[in-house]
């Protein structure tokens, strides 16, 4: 299919998702900007879609940094037109590493939380939407994590930045689709990629999926393409505002 035949969509964050995002995209027809804190590995993937026939180029992006964030808008735009999508998928997980609550969770580990999760998805949009709103609308999903969802004894800080996340989408959702803007969350659950599975195991993995209602498998980067290139396309075209859980029904809400 080519559903983003013309489309332009800067993908900010690379990595198991970031990465397959990029793919599915091209794959579909849209010209991709790949940015991501590592250029050289966000350049091994464009080599691929290039090599498969798609468009696309590679950055180094800090999606917290305004001037970073600015550079690949311009590069998109010069490069290939106009902007007309984005997908914010960078995250920190200072926080995982530390097995605390509220009262013990240090301060600074809280501010670099916000400061890329949080703060980077909005200095994302402050960047993209007039580009976005002159190239006539378009769509932003960010990524988000069931984490926002659920309760839990650790990791407050990176939960509470999706939350921000949400809040912004809906802000976003709300205010600029009179100018063709739509903006949607998809929040992922357990999704395997090269990277974790480097890092866990079988018994790992057996527990997780005994937690889902699918006992088959667990979630791939491609089960969060698939979705992006629904809310990228025309054919996603009514569809704004929404949080969207692609967790093999880990969460369940209505």
């Amino acid at each position: 299919m080519k559903r983003l035949e013309n489309k332009v969509i800067l993908v900010a964050g690379g990595g198991g998702i970031g990465s397959e995002l990029a793919r599915r995209y091209a794959g579909e027809g849209a010209s991709v900007v790949l940015g991501d804190m590592d250029a050289s590995s966000a350049g091994k993937v464009v080599k691929d879609i290039v090599a498969a026939g798609g468009k696309s180029i590679a950055t180094q992006l800090d999606g917290s940094d305004q001037a970073s964030v600015a550079a690949a808008v311009t590069l998109a735009c010069d490069t290939f037109g106009g902007l007309d999508g984005l997908h914010a998928n960078f995250a920190c997980f200072a926080d995982g590493r530390l097995n605390v609550g509220v009262l013990d969770l240090p301060l600074d580990v809280y501010d670099e939380m916000m400061q890329v999760n949080a703060r980077g998805f909005l200095i994302c949009t402050q960047k993209v939407l007039p580009s976005m709103i002159a190239r006539g609308g378009g769509s932003i999903v960010y990524t988000s994590s069931g984490a926002a969802h659920v309760p839990g004894e650790v990791r407050v800080a990176y939960s509470m930045s999706k939350v921000a996340g949400h809040a912004l989408m809906r802000h976003v959702a709300t205010r600029y689709g009179r100018d063709g803007i739509r903006a949607n969350v998809i929040a992922p659950g357990l999704i395997m990629h090269p990277s974790l599975a480097a890092v866990t195991g079988p018994e790992f993995e057996k527990h997780a999926i005994s937690l889902t209602p699918i006992k088959s498998r667990l979630g791939r980067p491609d089960d969060i393409a698939a979705l992006g290139a629904l809310l990228m396309s025309d054919e996603g075209s009514y569809i704004t505002g929404q949080v969207i859980s692609v967790d093999g029904g880990a969460t369940m809400r209505s």
